[in-house]
C-alpha cells in the first residue's frame, strides 16, 4: 500500500500558551519535536480571531521546520494574501464560523460562489497545492475538482465523534468519498476528531495519502509526552497499512 503521511496539528499547543500569555508552550518547538518523533508534516489553522495560532507562529514554523506545512485557512482576502506571502507547500481551505469551538463540517463548495474559485486559482499560481476540507459527498467532491483543487480532506468528525453503532455506515460513506475523489483525479486526505481508537479504519483506506490529527494528539501528550504519542500514531498507521 502507498505511504500514508501523518500531519500533526499544533494549534492547541498555542491554545495552552494563549490561556496564560507569554511564550510557553511554544508551537514552533512542538512542531520540531513532532517532526523529530516521525511526523511527516505540520498543520496549522490561522483563524480570523487568532484564537490559537498567531501570524508569527505560522511564519516561524514555515521558516524553521523542515517538514511540509499544511496551512489551513478560510477563503478570505486576508488569508489568501497571507498564504501568497509565505507560500506554504500545502493549503487546506476550510469553512470558518466565529462562534464555533472547532470546525463543524465540510465546506459547501456547491454554494461557495466565485470567490472560492478565485482563491484556489491565486494559491495555485503561488505554487501552493490546494485542498478543500469537505464532506464525503460525490457532488461536493466533483465541484472541488471543477474549481481547480488538487486534493480534498475528508471530514472524519462524524465518524470519529458520533455513536459507535453508526461507525460502519459512516465508514462506508467515507469510503465512497475516497472512490469519488479518485474518479475526480484528486488526492485524498482525511482528518478531524481522530484518536487511537478511530485512526486505524481510516488508515486502511489505501487511497488516503495524509491524515491530520490535532486535538487528541496534543491532549494525550499531556499524559504520554509528544514524541510517544506521535510514535504511537505512526505505529498504528503502519500496522493498518500492513507495514
Amino acid at each position: 500500500m502507498k505511504h500514508l503521511d501523518l500531519s500533526v496539528n499544533v494549534d492547541h499547543v498555542a491554545t495552552l500558551r494563549n490561556a496564560r500569555g507569554g511564550t510557553h508552550p511554544c508551537p514552533v518547538e512542538a512542531s520540531r519535536i513532532a517532526v523529530e518523533a516521525g511526523a511527516d508534516g505540520i498543520t496549522v489553522h490561522l483563524r480570523e480571531d487568532r484564537r490559537h495560532i498567531k501570524d508569527r507562529d505560522v511564519e516561524r514554523i514555515r521558516a524553521e521546520i523542515a517538514a511540509p506545512m499544511n496551512f489551513e485557512m478560510a477563503a478570505t482576502e486576508e488569508m489568501v494574501a497571507f498564504a501568497e506571502r509565505i507560500r506554504p507547500p500545502y493549503c487546506c481551505i476550510v469553512p470558518e464560523k466565529r462562534a464555533e469551538l472547532t470546525t463543524e463540517g465540510g465546506l459547501d463548495v456547491l454554494r461557495a460562489g466565485p470567490s472560492l474559485r478565485e482563491a484556489v486559482a491565486r494559491l495555485s499560481a503561488a505554487n501552493v497545492r490546494v485542498s478543500i476540507f469537505i464532506e464525503a459527498d460525490a457532488a461536493q467532491i466533483e465541484a472541488a475538482a471543477a474549481i481547480g483543487a488538487a486534493a480534498i480532506e475528508l471530514h472524519t468528525g462524524t465518524y470519529a465523534e458520533g455513536p459507535v453503532a453508526d461507525r460502519p455506515a459512516q465508514l462506508a460513506r467515507l469510503q465512497a468519498g475516497v472512490v469519488a475523489a479518485r474518479r475526480a483525479g484528486l488526492l485524498c486526505h482525511a482528518g478531524h476528531g481522530l484518536t487511537y481508537e478511530t485512526v486505524t479504519d481510516i488508515a486502511r483506506m489505501e487511497e488516503v495519502t495524509e491524515i491530520s490529527i490535532g486535538h487528541f494528539l496534543i491532549s494525550q501528550s499531556v499524559f504520554e509526552g509528544l514524541p510517544a504519542v506521535v510514535r504511537r500514531f505512526k505505529a498504528l498507521i503502519a500496522a493498518a497499512r500492513g507495514a
